[in-house]
């Protein structure tokens, strides 16, 4: 019996991100004892005794994830690294080892897979992780790099999407929609640029959204501080696809309604400006712009106190029963349906 039937053709962008992943893998059981948690997580979770294992991959694909046009090879590889660590991170465990595998075509030279292993090897030193294995092959189109993040957790220290609880405060680090903005800046003056080529892209003064874009760091130095502070929080996951999205996900494995407020939404004021620049609604871009890669968890009432020992983090929502569905509150006390809208690179054309 196939393990997929499927007599007529259904086109994948029908489906969307979240619903492809949950229609391939919603038969999949986990057969082995060392498998403690698989797909639906930010990190598969194995058994290595009171350690435990988490595993991480992530594939970036040239012209769906990366234009090369405007990302540098050394931010490139730099980014793929800081991507899978940030998975790491977000079930609050240590990395300590990454795989990286890369299809590059005859366009590319020796010096420019050079470059792209520089910034692997920068974020690995950074990052303190050993590069321990990988794979090289050719590729007919586009480059492809795929990394795999290895890390390690306490049993009673990882958090998982599914432990919020009501009541609980939803917390975030940094700031949010930054990334998009930066995108949207490099996607107008890369547009520019074809339009005349004689004309230079021009990024004065806006270093900080550009580089949210092209160099993101991971949260290295919050995981350390919550162990420092002895907080373990009740569900986490990093901002990769948007805040409402990762906010559906905290929802969905742990069962809960949330409200979100927008007047707490943290905002860079670059952010802020090229957003009204290009006519968007900031919040809009912190909701659904992604690539941010700062951690969303919750947290009991009773670790309150202890957030406040630091100015990194922004408490932007509360947790509610399931019933009162999930909603962002605006800044003119209206409530709205939160609606997740995740990735769209698999969208019909």
């Amino acid at each position: 019996m196939e393990m997929f039937e499927n007599a007529g053709r259904t086109e994948i962008g029908n489906l969307g991100e979240f619903g492809l992943i949950d229609h391939l893998t919603k038969d999949i059981k986990l057969k082995n004892k060392s498998s403690l948690k698989g797909i639906g997580d930010d990190a598969a979770v194995l058994d290595c005794g009171d350690r435990k294992m988490l595993v991480s991959t992530d594939m970036l694909l040239e012209g769906v994830h990366f234009d090369l046009s405007y990302m540098p090879l050394k931010h490139l590889g730099y980014k793929a690294v800081v991507a899978n660590l940030s998975d790491i991170y977000a079930m609050n465990g240590t990395p300590e080892q990454i795989t990286v595998s890369i299809g590059i075509s005859n366009r590319f030279s020796l010096e420019a897979v050079e470059e792209l292993y520089k910034g692997i090897y920068i974020a690995a030193e950074k990052y303190n992780v050993d590069i321990v294995g990988g794979d090289t092959s050719s590729s007919k189109q586009g480059a492809v790099i795929s990394i795999t993040a290895i890390g390690y957790a306490d049993k009673d220290k990882i958090t998982y999407r599914s432990g919020a609880k009501e009541n609980d405060l939803l917390c975030v680090t940094g700031d949010l929609g930054g990334a998009y903005m930066g995108l949207n800046l490099l996607e107008r003056e890369k547009q520019v640029y074809i339009a005349n080529p004689e004309m230079q892209p021009d990024l004065g003064g806006w270093d900080y959204i550009v580089g949210r874009q092209l160099r993101p760091e991971a949260q290295k130095e919050f995981i350390e501080w919550l162990g420092q502070q002895g907080i373990v929080p009740t569900s986490m996951i990093d901002i990769s696809d948007g805040l409402a999205s990762e906010v559906y996900h905290l929802c969905q494995h742990s069962n809960i309604g949330m409200n979100v407020y927008e007047s707490k939404l943290p905002m860079d004021h670059q952010t802020i400006q090229m957003a009204e620049e290009f006519n968007i609604d900031p919040t809009t871009a912190a909701l659904n712009g992604g690539e941010d890669y700062e951690l969303l968890f919750t947290i009991p009432q009773a670790d309150y106190e202890k957030l406040q020992k630091t100015d990194v983090i922004s408490i932007i929502g509360h947790c509610t029963e399931k019933a009162e569905g999930i909603h962002l509150m605006t800044k003119n006390d209206n409530k709205f349906a939160l609606k997740a809208q995740g990735w769209q690179h698999l969208g019909n054309n």
